[in-house]
């Protein structure tokens, strides 16, 4: 679609975007619901985040999506958040009122949350542990809490981050968050879920895993919220050892069509999304 005067846009915030399948999704949900709206990609970190949100304040935007490594820092920029958006300290959506102001939203926790479900997992009777604290980590750890998980370990490269988000889970949610320092994977054997919210195994570290195939232990299911690579090196080792695994492809599914409601108040097109991202996989398999 060619935009026009009465065009709507929507920016995805972030670094890297390379491996991104939001706009393609995105796009053909706009086009499938009759929406008048265009997605594409910001690349930016923190730097000039800031700088950016406050331009667009003032053109014609619907509201802007964030991702890596912006959706903690994001809130210091943003007018009011959802309650949800509040307690889980991140936000991937941010929608542009009609007054003008910015409220953040946090859509990630419900799309990982409906891709449990729809894998047949049950919340409330599985411990769990995760490799990274950020954005991602933020918005998994603080709905599984929501949903009443018994247990969830977390760790990350920086342990402030992995402190503060197992302080907010325990203070805002329920006291099932425990800090594990980096590295220490003595925990991993005790838990049903193995989480990946660090980014380790995409991008530039394509190859890499935050933890050791030693310490996976048949029967345990192992998640990444990553989708490209379909199976990164995490998921890879798990499913070597004889473990389920699920990508993060579902989980951008849902999340995806929760920011287009949002931003559209109209019902998303889910299968026509869904379909879109199926077809960028099967392109990319057959360029192999």
């Amino acid at each position: 679609m060619i935009p026009g005067i009465n065009t709507k846009f929507i920016t995805l915030l972030g670094d890297p975007l390379a491996q991104s399948f939001a706009a393609r999704m995105q796009n053909r949900g706009y086009e499938a619901a009759g929406l008048n709206m265009v997605y594409f990609y910001t690349v930016t970190g923190n730097d000039h985040l800031g700088d950016i949100v406050k331009g667009l304040r003032y053109m014609p935007f619907a509201g802007f999506a964030v991702t890596k490594p912006n959706k903690v820092k994001v809130l210091e920029y943003l007018d009011e958040l959802d309650p949800l958006c509040k307690k889980m300290g991140s936000s991937n959506t941010v929608v542009k009122l009609p007054d003008g102001r910015l409220k953040g939203y946090n859509t990630d926790g419900v799309g990982f949350y409906t891709a449990l479900v729809e894998a047949g997992i049950k919340v409330e009777d599985n411990v769990f542990f995760c490799f990274g604290s950020g954005g991602a980590g933020r918005a998994m750890c603080s709905i599984l809490a929501y949903h009443g998980a018994p247990k969830i370990y977390i760790t990350d490269l920086f342990p402030e981050s992995a402190h503060s988000l197992v302080d907010d889970i325990n203070k805002n949610f329920a006291p099932v968050a425990e800090f594990v320092p980096h590295e220490d994977f003595s925990k991993v054997a005790a838990c049903d879920i193995v989480l990946n919210a660090s980014g380790v195994g995409m991008g530039k570290s394509i190859g890499k895993s935050p933890m050791p195939k030693e310490y996976i232990k048949p029967g345990q299911f192992y998640f990444d919220a990553c989708y490209n690579p379909a199976k990164t090196q995490f998921l890879l080792n798990a499913e070597e050892k004889g473990c389920k695994i699920l990508n993060g492809l579902t989980m951008s599914l849902y999340q995806g069509t929760a920011q287009v409601e949002l931003w559209s108040g109209k019902k998303a097109p889910v299968e026509a999304m869904r379909q879109e991202l199926l077809d960028i996989l099967a392109e990319k398999a057959a360029q192999k």
